[in-house]
């Protein structure tokens, strides 16, 4: 076995894409025809012994034995590893993945004594443009800091989606650096990142974009009305305290510390404020208060159809605005 390589590895974490990149650079260098795949809701930690052993016996050559999803193990099958890696089988190489595996576990000392551990945390939502930076770094390709927020908005914290639609922008991008039209023109919003899409295209005055968004988050998420209603009261509420600011000369990095929000959402939230007059933002917050007493029983038509008219009353601005549900 090349020196370099250990008995036995732990791949563990909630960073699901650097974890399997993991595994795949362990097959690549071992050879993917020297691995042998187990999953853990099937296999035995006897089992998983077992394989390592009869693997040393075919030829010369370092072997492969990964097994998948071993949080599942119980206590039995974790002991049997931990006395096989005792005396590891010479040549073959024990790759254990799962998530939430603890640091103190005995399992994972045993492999920290024999081999190594490797772990992978999933970023907090703070630092996922970084995180998607990285991404496209590692595919060789670039998207600008700009890009990159923007994908972490559209797409939320669900890792393996993010990594999916890096994959498919730096295929497209071929070589090209990737902004932020790029982003909004090809990535698709997942349930939750559908609320940015609702956001904009009230902030565009966009009356046909706002509905068609409102249907998207509906259909594909589990939000109810009045947390559509809260979403849409809490941009607005944001969209005016940035236009408050931008009156005092602030430009919009500033005002993200100063209303601790990321500087992307901030911009966004600027160019919002310039499409509306004070006014017009005032008569949307009480429109939307007016929609959230519809919603919970104040009026006599269906939540879809108070939340449509409340939709068409914000984004174009006109004075029913200020009228209360139906």
């Amino acid at each position: 076995m090349p020196p370099e390589l250990k008995s036995v590895y732990l791949i563990t974490g909630s960073d699901h894409p650097k974890v399997a990149l993991a595994v795949r650079r362990l097959r690549e260098r071992v050879g993917r025809e020297a691995a042998e795949t187990l999953d853990a809701a099937e296999s035995s930690g006897e089992d998983a012994v077992g394989a390592c052993n009869s693997l040393g016996l075919f030829g010369e050559g370092t072997r492969l034995v990964v097994v998948e999803h071993v949080e599942r193990w119980r206590a039995a099958d974790a002991k049997a590893v931990e006395a096989y890696l005792k005396s590891p089988a010479p040549g073959t190489v024990l790759a254990l993945v799962g998530d939430g595996i603890k640091a103190d576990s005995p399992l994972a000392k045993a492999c920290a004594k024999a081999g190594d551990v490797l772990r992978y945390h999933a970023p907090r939502k703070r630092d996922l443009p970084g995180w998607v930076a990285d991404q496209f770094a590692r595919r060789s390709a670039h998207a600008d800091a700009d890009a990159c927020r923007a994908l972490a908005e559209l797409v939320g914290d669900d890792l393996d989606a993010l990594a999916a639609e890096v994959e498919k922008l730096a295929t497209w991008a071929g070589g090209e650096t990737i902004g932020v039209d790029d982003v909004e023109r090809l990535a698709v919003p997942r349930a939750e990142a559908s609320v940015f899409a609702l956001t904009d295209a009230w902030g565009q005055r966009d009356v046909a974009g706002v509905l068609r968004a409102a249907d998207a988050l509906l259909e594909r998420s589990h939000r109810e009305l009045t947390s559509i209603a809260g979403l849409l009261a809490s941009h607005v509420a944001k969209v005016r305290a940035c236009q408050a600011l931008a009156a005092e000369g602030m430009r919009p990095r500033e005002a993200a510390g100063r209303l601790k929000m990321h500087p992307f959402p901030a911009e966004k939230a600027f160019a919002h404020a310039a499409n509306f007059s004070v006014e017009e933002l005032h008569g949307a917050t009480v429109r939307l208060a007016a929609l959230d007493a519809a919603l919970k029983g104040r009026s006599r038509l269906s939540g879809d159809l108070e939340l449509a008219r409340a939709l068409v009353d914000i984004t174009s601005g006109r004075e029913a605005a200020v009228v209360g549900p139906a």
